[in-house]
């Protein structure tokens, strides 16, 4: 038997097994790098986080991976270039993370790493009958093998679309097997650059699972404040809390086919990206509603109010009675969006992962952990077989050697 499937068998057969999670969102402002212990796998999942770090990246990182970044025309060399160079990049900070923790690579059985989307292509968005649902997610799984010495799973999401839903979102699975809790309905709501929920069943059946993306969360906010004040985010929504919202540029942001196609029809959960959600979108609507002498601080304000009242409306058309709401991802930390939803939502329990014992931050990079913890000890968990949450392993599979 070849060496490395000797390595991953016997690694199927522990009673517990480390695993390092990696998440770079679509703000790009760093990898978020979660240190995991599991046992078991399905529904007798146990995760404990051992470490966590996110590595901030800098404006040189974020350059150009922008160069190419949600944009349907790019240099095709910058592509090719960035793939291995960011697999290099995220296998020197497991490294770095790893002296710094005092763990042996040899300690760790395997990465899990999402990548970074470069590109989110679901038919919704493309439009195009003859291609089928696409996402684009770079960072070689092999670069990072190599360079750490450990066995790397890569590239969820292709197995996702292959398997007939959008690549995303794939929180659902991880969400289901670390979050669900017997006799009580949960909805896991991660505010991302695009914010998304999971509701999971107090019944633990795993065919009622539900999950969808809902619109932007951050990534309009983010790129606003980065374009007019030079600055990564509204550091707790300081300049939004100036000012007071549009309805007019809220009516017209509201006013796309993606929020026709309600959350409630759990045939047709749906995905979306800054593809769509990006600052020619923003300029659209302000041109339509006649909002274009707007203030910042004005425009600011009715971004937060969108994306609460588009995460609302979502979780009500799905789920009209009450139900505890467990929150991630960095919208927890604008009090703007929360009040909002808060007001939206008074029937609705908000709290926030970190309740749960998964630090909201770390989350994602937990998430993906699991994934690949699954489709090696796992893969048996049924999710049915309505369209989006098909029951797949995901993961592929770099050796070092």
């Amino acid at each position: 038997m070849n060496q490395n499937i000797d390595k991953l068998y016997k690694i199927a057969q522990k009673e517990e097994r480390l695993i390092i999670g990696l998440m770079s969102g679509t703000s790009m402002d760093g990898l978020d790098v979660a240190l995991c212990n599991f046992r078991g796998s399905g529904g007798n999942t146990e995760v404990n986080i051992i470490a966590f770090e996110t590595i901030s990246f800098s404006e040189d990182i974020k350059n150009e991976i922008r160069k190419i970044f949600a944009k349907s025309t790019i240099e095709f060399q910058q592509l090719c270039m960035l793939n291995p160079w960011i697999g290099n990049l995220h296998a020197k900070i497991i490294n770095d993370c790893l002296k710094k923790w005092n763990i042996s690579s040899e300690d760790v059985d395997l990465i899990a790493s999402h990548g970074q989307t470069v590109f989110h292509a679901p038919k919704i968005l493309h439009g195009l009958e003859k291609f089928p649902n696409a996402t684009l997610q770079i960072g070689d799984g092999d670069h990072i093998a190599v360079k750490t010495g450990i066995i790397t799973f890569s590239d969820f999401r292709q197995k996702h679309c292959a398997a007939g839903g959008e690549g995303a979102p794939l929180a659902v699975y991880g969400d289901y097997l670390i979050f669900s809790k017997r006799d009580e309905n949960r909805i896991l709501l991660n505010i991302g650059g695009i914010a998304n929920f999971t509701y999971l069943a107090g019944n633990l059946d795993a065919n009622e699972v539900f999950a969808t993306d809902t619109g932007p969360g951050n990534t309009l906010i983010d790129a606003y404040v980065k374009k007019y004040f030079g600055l990564p985010y509204d550091d707790n929504a300081k300049i939004a809390s100036r000012g007071v919202v549009n309805q007019e540029l809220l009516k017209e942001l509201k006013n796309d086919k993606f929020f026709e196609e309600k959350a409630g029809d759990i045939t047709l959960p749906k995905t979306t990206g800054p593809e769509l959600f990006n600052l020619e979108y923003l300029k659209n609507a302000q041109e339509k509603s006649k909002t274009l002498e707007l203030s910042h601080e004005n425009i600011l304000t009715t971004l937060c109010r969108f994306s609460a009242e588009t995460i609302a409306e979502a979780i009500l058309h799905f789920k009209s009675h009450s139900c505890k709401i467990y929150g991630s991802g960095g919208g927890v930390h604008n009090p703007l969006i929360m009040s909002n939803l808060r007001e939206l939502l008074p029937n609705f329990d908000f709290q926030k992962t970190d309740d749960l014992g998964i630090v909201g931050d770390a989350k994602e990079a937990v998430l993906f952990a699991t994934l690949a913890n699954e489709a090696i000890a796992g893969g048996k968990t049924n999710f049915g077989s309505r369209q989006g949450v098909p029951s797949v392993s995901m993961g592929k599979i770099s050796f070092p050697k």
